[in-house]
Formats: C-alpha cells, sequence, structure tokens
C-alpha cells in the first residue's frame, strides 16, 4: 500500500504533468493566503522540476469571502507567468483578477480550501471517464431550456437556462492557453437565466463559507435568494448575502457533480464534485454565461437530488439516467 507522503506527492506531481501540462520553458507562479502557505510550499517543491525557471511565490491576505478581489498588485505581477496556481482558503475563481489572467492566455489551476486529505483522494482520477461523463451533462444542459430540481428532503426548484451555454468540458485538463478551472475538478456547470428562478432549496449537503449543512432552506424567488433559515432561525449566509447588496442574491449557478471519488467532507471545493450531487450557488456568474458581477459567490449543495430538463428525467434521486 502506497505511503500517505507518497499519495500526496503523485497527487501534486500529476497537477502539474497532466493537468496543467508544464512545460519546461514555462514560469510558474503560486498565490497562497497565510493559512495554506505550507500546502504552497509543498507545491513548490512537487513543481520546481518541471520548470526550468524558478517558482514564483504570491502571498495575499486571506480574503473574507469567496469571490472577493485580490490585491490589484497580483494580476501584474501574475502576467509575467505562463501558468498559475491559486491555493487559497477563499476562492479567487469568479474574480475579475482571474478572468483578467486567463484573458491574457494564463493556465490556472484554482483550489480554493485545498486539503491534503482532498488531494489525495480525488486527483488521480480517471480523466478520461470525466471528460465523457462531464459532455454528456454539459450536451443535455446545452439543449436544454427549463431545468426542474426536487428532493426526498424538500427541494422543489424551477429556472430557466435558455440560450444558456454549460461549462466544464475541460474536465480537469487545462493545458491550452487560457484554460482554467477548479481542482479536484468534477462538474458540469451552467449559468441560469437571471429572474428565472422559483421555488425552494432544502441544503442537505454544504454552504461554501459554513461547512456541512442539515435542513437549510432558501426560499427563491425572482431569481433571487429571498430569504436563507435554518428551522426559524436567519442562517449567516443570509446575514452575509445583506452585506454584500442585493445582487448577491442572484442565483448564479446550477451545477452537477461528477467526481466519483469525491465525498462530502464540509469543504465545498470537493463537496460540489461529489458524484449524484448538484449544487446552486449565489453572487457572481459573469465569468461563466452569467451578467451578474458582485464580489461573493457561495455554493450550496444538496444530495440525491433529481433532474428534470425540458420535462425530462436525466438524474433520479442522484444516479445518472
Amino acid at each position: 500500500m502506497a505511503s500517505s507522503s507518497s499519495k500526496l506527492e503523485r497527487a501534486l506531481s500529476t497537477i502539474f504533468k497532466v493537468n496543467l501540462g508544464v512545460k519546461k520553458d514555462e514560469k510558474i507562479a503560486i498565490v497562497f493566503d497565510p493559512k495554506k502557505k505550507r500546502l504552497a510550499e509543498k507545491f513548490y517543491r512537487a513543481g520546481s522540476p518541471f520548470s526550468s525557471f524558478p517558482i514564483s511565490l504570491i502571498e495575499i491576505p486571506e480574503m473574507r469571502v469567496n469571490g472577493q478581489e485580490p490585491p490589484s498588485s497580483v494580476v501584474k505581477t501574475l502576467l509575467s507567468h505562463d501558468v498559475a496556481l491559486f491555493v487559497t482558503e477563499k476562492s479567487l475563481s469568479h474574480t475579475k483578477a482571474r478572468r483578467d489572467c486567463t484573458a491574457k492566455g494564463m493556465r490556472i489551476a484554482s483550489m480554493p480550501g485545498i486539503t491534503e486529505a482532498m488531494l489525495k483522494r480525488c486527483i488521480e482520477i480517471d480523466y478520461s471517464r470525466l471528460k465523457k461523463d462531464t459532455l454528456r451533462v454539459a450536451k443535455l444542459l446545452d439543449k436544454a431550456k427549463e431545468v426542474k430540481i426536487a428532493t426526498d428532503a424538500g427541494t422543489s426548484l424551477a429556472l430557466s437556462i435558455a440560450g444558456r451555454k454549460a461549462h466544464g468540458k475541460k474536465a480537469g485538463i487545462y493545458t491550452r492557453k487560457g484554460y482554467w478551472g477548479n481542482l479536484p475538478e468534477g462538474e458540469a456547470f451552467i449559468a441560469p437565466v437571471e429572474g428565472t428562478a422559483e421555488g425552494k432549496l432544502v441544503i442537505d449537503g454544504s454552504i461554501a463559507n459554513f461547512g456541512k449543512a442539515r435542513n437549510v432552506v432558501m426560499m427563491i424567488k425572482n431569481g433571487e435568494a429571498v430569504q436563507v433559515k435554518v428551522g426559524n432561525k436567519k442562517h449567516p449566509l443570509d446575514n452575509l448575502l445583506e452585506s454584500v447588496g442585493r445582487k448577491a442574491r442572484n442565483i448564479a449557478e446550477l451545477g452537477i457533480g461528477l467526481n466519483r471519488k469525491a465525498k462530502i467532507t464540509g469543504l465545498v471545493l470537493e463537496d460540489e464534485k461529489v458524484y449524484g450531487t448538484c449544487h446552486v450557488a449565489v453572487g457572481n456568474n459573469i465569468g461563466f454565461g452569467g451578467s451578474v458581477d458582485v464580489p461573493l459567490h457561495i455554493d450550496s449543495v444538496i444530495r440525491k437530488p433529481s433532474l428534470f430538463l425540458d420535462g425530462k428525467c436525466v438524474m433520479e434521486k442522484g444516479k445518472l439516467l
């Protein structure tokens, strides 16, 4: 049986070699915050043999929430590199900084909340199988106009995706100019049409920033999360949305988890990739087909959903049909 350290080393090497396809003549940057410093140093050691240039370590303060912009100097520094890894506590995936970097051709692996356990569990996977699964679901989403989601826990949500295109089709392989994604990978996702989501989401998986969740109820009207409660009390997520402003309540994303090695741990980076789950996000979606630009993006994961596209069931209680 492989040791824990060798599993981690293999996972880290896989990211540089397989997911990013780093070449010797390419410059690598690792963006990290204080909580991820030790892990960033392990990435540094693992990645050094892949490039002829010293890897740049760029420390930033920990962001308050997912989607908050890093210091403006970060983009300027990053643009002299070919490849970047975001090893951070909060997500930089849905930021203008990330969009500006990939627009210039940088390849980026974003890993908000990444842990050693997650790396060892979810990186060494069958990427050809993941691509097959992802393309299948993404093509279904691309063709559909109306989505309905239901669970035994009480979720009943309808929304439009008419004219929107699904993402995630790179399936963890970011070897071309401007490609990026989250690692661990394993989702097909899409931006619902703003103002169309209606119903109730009962969150029983996890919520980004808040960990595992049970019986958290999000009431959705005219495309916005108008209320988030647990029992008779307001959930802290509702307070966060209120503090950012009305745009933060936008129903920004629908995603389907497809990573067969992922499991729900309370860390949404992995939880939203768990095969047979789906997630709904609020906040920013301008980077993947939507129109809302706000410094926040919060995913909520639900277990064993049934998913209907234009009236046809394509997933029944977490099982793709």
